[in-house]
């Protein structure tokens, strides 16, 4: 299992999260949804481009 950053931040009523090592943004109208947004296009985009070792 791989352990990755995630950056969030409030822009007035989203958050923003974002995974600095991919590079994949996401955002939710909770901190929660945020997370869990990011996390789903994170998995996505390594499905997609697999991460080197």
């Amino acid at each position: 299992m791989k352990v990755l950053t995630a950056v969030i931040h409030k822009e007035e009523d989203m958050y923003i999260a974002e995974c600095p090592e991919v590079g994949t943004v996401s955002q939710g109208t909770t901190f929660e949804e945020a997370i869990s947004n990011l996390k789903e296009a994170t998995e996505l985009y390594l499905e997609e481009f697999p991460a080197s070792e």
